[in-house]
């Protein structure tokens, strides 16, 4: 799927309401998630190259986040860490074990930050143990005072993200599309994040 209003449902879904535009703003925001070689490594258990779309996306994350640097637009990556034991994982970790491979100590490798996509100085990273971002960090805070209103999300730009199974990632991205975000192009995600931030934001010094 190119994209979601390629799916065979989505003239019955718009026909309902469904997946209206929320449009931009004008104070952008780049965020990457959870982006380590786990999920491009053979061998590792959350490796999900085999899906093409997946395979592509870290190119795709390079160009967003070179895009955002030459603007200056706020950066922020999240990164998955437990303690020895996996005693903050909570249920998650009894559902996904291989979840282990973020836990304190673990020499397996896979939580290695990928070429190219590494948070410089002055990036700000939240450490995560949830699915969500925003669940149990200062996420959300942080974007309030750097006054941000609109989210670029590698996994909402739709070629940005992927999962194991193109299946799952198509009715993922459907899903979200629907009711939740709006997915994106990469090229209508960088002409906004190349755009930068309106001039009087800059001078006040919000991001």
């Amino acid at each position: 799927m190119s994209a979601p209003s390629d799916h065979p449902d989505h003239a019955s879904y718009r026909a309902t309401g469904f997946g209206n535009r929320i449009g931009w703003g004008h104070r952008p925001a780049l965020l990457l998630i959870d982006v380590c070689t786990a999920y491009w490594t053979p061998g590792s258990p959350l490796d999900t190259s085999s899906n093409p779309a997946s395979a592509a996306s870290p190119e795709v994350m390079k160009r967003l986040l070179a895009a955002a640097r030459g603007s200056q637009i706020p950066i922020i990556w999240t990164q998955v860490s437990y303690r020895k034991g996996m005693r903050d994982a909570g249920l998650f970790y009894a559902k996904s074990k291989q979840l282990d491979v973020w836990e304190e100590g673990n020499v397996r490798g896979y939580d290695g930050l990928v070429s190219g996509l590494e948070p410089e100085e002055g990036e700000e990273v939240v450490v995560k143990r949830h699915p969500s971002a925003f669940f149990g960090t200062e996420l959300a805070g942080t974007l309030h005072l750097m006054e941000v209103d609109t989210l670029v999300i590698c996994g909402v730009v739709g070629t940005a993200c992927g999962d194991r199974s193109p299946a799952i990632h198509d009715a993922n991205l459907f899903d979200m599309d629907a009711k939740m975000a709006d997915v994106v192009t990469e090229d209508e995600a960088i002409k906004h994040l190349k755009a930068g931030w309106p001039a009087s934001a800059q001078r006040n010094g919000q991001h």
